[in-house]
């Protein structure tokens, strides 16, 4: 077969299989260009879900006619000033979005610049450029593209439905509007206004709009910097989380990208605050990096960087989110007191027929003073309330007011975070109150957090280590074997001592103490695959997190205990001297805050 050189038309429709893949890819191109073009007002319509029309309006810089007829022509950028590619602090620079979506679709661009007195558009349909023509229209942007994917129908059969196509678009809006707070967005289409982000300085407030506004009050500030690497932003609380991993974002230089590299560190942070069946947390962070130690290149469409050293990275994260959150104190969600009171709806008593009197039970009320009712039809009244049974209600350990009241003249902003104690509840739940909230704590599962971070400090001042009396030997490739001796020193911090025994096993010497009766064989392969996706000490510390969890659940009070008034407030105030005592080692809340506004409401004195 003879080799050939490809048209620029085919080339063109080459590039745009790469970089535009639905109309969302092309939205992304196109709004990435405004933001690099200094607008602060976006504008997008849609037709079809951007199929049939999709157009951006933005209020940036605009370019001249001369910019205009080099715009749509490939590797033609005004956002790589030298040749070199490390150079790079905008989103653009690969010059292939216009001239690729011109390939494949009707687009025309407009535009102005505030020198400018008048306007000036080209177009381009099928790959071919119109010519450079005047026009009406404001200082800034406009980019309008029709019937994209016409000239290649065979892209057509793989978009989805208009309302799928829909929604990949408000995903690409919502991860730049958190990014780019102080930027107002809107997303329309012919009927309606989909959606609207207008401008603001409060990035937590952009953030609470885009994924909820319940995660601005779950929320904790995660700041933090070294060698010249910046991270900001916010996680959610460990009793804060999500089915899925779908609200975990990372942006490198504003630019949002997918990479595995977070979850792994949100694993590693959360580390012992999450149970198995707890959820993915939530999480939006901000990473700067200096642009020759991140290459922003290495895919077409720029969702993908490499770093230059990712262990940097993996360690500010894990580091400044472990240390938010130990900081965040006692804190608890406040979706799960919510959650508590909607399940406790109260409901309407059935009708029923009195036995004492011929009357209905609403008769019977109209006439008390004449027949009293007997116990059992109240006892039976009650219990129809649920979730709250009058057994249990009577199950409660009686505590005087005398005992619990608090210090006279004590002002509200002195008074304890988790309340002074009120009394105790089937043996199980400690009821205090605050001046404005009722407290509703687990004691079980406060103290055993308060056990297992006594535990793990105990572990991280001094690891006990167990010299084994039969070294063990592990068989490998050279290539794990290489990679277990890289991490050789920080194994060591964990107790555990191996070396290489030839080139293809190593030999364990030491392990933790606490890990005396484990496959080693076992653990050793967990670690490599744990290296392998991760790159850290993962699984050795997920193994001693769950013997250190086991120690502190035997080694704490059980539920069914009885305590004294001075036990359960000695209880609340270590709690609030704890980083993480607002959920159990399970991932689980330790208490249940209900606001006095929430239950005066669920009892219908406010609406």
């Amino acid at each position: 077969m003879t080799i050939r050189l490809l048209s620029p038309t085919l080339i063109n429709q080459i590039a745009a299989g790469e970089v535009i893949e639905r109309p969302a890819s092309a939205l992304k191109e196109l709004i990435e260009n405004a933001l690099d073009a200094g607008a602060t007002i976006i504008e997008v319509m849609l037709g079809d879900g951007g199929k049939s029309y999709l157009s951006v309006t933005d209020n940036g810089k605009g370019m001249s006619k001369e910019d205009l007829k080099i715009a749509v022509e490939r590797h033609a950028t005004s956002k790589l000033p030298t040749d070199d590619l490390f150079a790079i602090s905008s989103f653009g620079f690969r010059g292939e979005a216009l001239p690729s979506i011109g390939s494949v679709a009707r687009m025309t661009i407009t535009s102005r610049t505030k020198e400018s007195e008048n306007a000036w558009a080209i177009s381009v349909e099928g790959g071919i450029k119109s010519d450079v023509i005047p026009a009406a229209f404001n200082f800034g942007t406009k980019v309008e593209v029709k019937d994209l994917f016409f000239a290649t129908p065979a892209r057509l059969k793989f978009l989805k439905s208009t309302p799928t196509e829909v929604g990949y678009i408000k995903d690409v809006i919502n991860r730049l509007a958190m990014a780019y707070p102080n930027v107002s967005f809107k997303l329309s289409d012919e009927r309606r206004q989909i959606l609207f982000y207008p401008a603001t300085d409060n990035q937590l407030e952009r953030i609470g709009k885009v994924i909820g506004s319940s995660f601005k009050e779950n929320a904790v500030e995660v700041s933090g910097e070294h060698d010249g690497f910046k991270i900001y932003g916010f996680v959610g609380l460990p009793t804060y989380t999500r089915s899925t991993a779908s609200e975990q974002h990372l942006f490198v230089n504003g630019r949002w990208i997918k990479d595995k590299l977070l979850a792994g560190c949100l694993k590693g942070a959360y580390q012992g605050l999450l149970g198995v069946d707890s959820g993915h947390p939530v999480a939006v962070l901000f990473l700067t990096v200096p642009q020759r130690d991140v290459d922003v290149n290495v895919h077409p469409a720029k969702t993908e960087v490499r770093f230059k050293d990712a262990a940097v990275v993996r360690g500010l994260i894990v580091t400044t989110v472990k240390t938010a959150l130990a900081e965040a104190g006692h804190r608890t969600s406040t979706t799960i007191g919510i959650g508590a009171l909607d399940r406790a709806e109260p409901q309407i008593l059935p009708e029923r027929r009195s036995s004492y009197s011929g009357y209905t039970s609403r008769n019977a009320y109209q006439n008390y003073r004449i027949e009293k009712p007997r116990i059992k039809d109240l006892q039976d009244s009650y219990e129809a309330q649920q979730p709250f049974k009058m057994s249990d209600y009577y199950s409660a350990k009686a505590v005087s007011y005398e005992q619990t009241k608090p210090i006279e003249n004590t002002p509200e902003n002195e008074f304890p975070p988790l309340g002074l104690a009120r009394g105790q509840v089937m043996e199980t739940y400690i009821i205090s109150e605050t001046p404005n909230s009722l407290i509703i704590t687990d004691q079980h599962a406060a103290h055993e957090r308060l056990t297992y971070e006594k535990i793990r400090a105990a572990l991280e001042t001094k690891m006990e280590t167990q010299l084994l009396l039969i070294p063990e030997i592990v068989p490998l490739d050279e290539e794990k074997v290489h990679l277990l001796m890289e991490k050789s020193e920080e194994l060591k911090k964990f107790g555990f001592i191996m070396e290489a025994f030839g080139s293809d096993s190593v030999i364990v010497r030491e392990i933790p103490a606490l890990l005396d009766k484990t496959d080693i064989k076992g653990l050793v392969v967990d670690m490599l695959d744990t290296f392998k996706e991760f790159g850290d000490t993962t699984a050795l510390e997920d193994k001693i997190q769950a013997i250190c969890a086991r120690m502190a659940c035997h080694g704490s009070v059980r539920a069914g205990r009885t305590l004294t008034v001075t036990e359960m407030n000695a209880l609340l105030r270590q709690m609030e001297a704890c980083g993480k005592s607002g959920q159990c080692i399970h991932g689980r809340p330790t208490y249940i805050e209900l606001k006095v506004s929430d239950i005066e409401r669920l009892f219908g004195r406010k609406v």
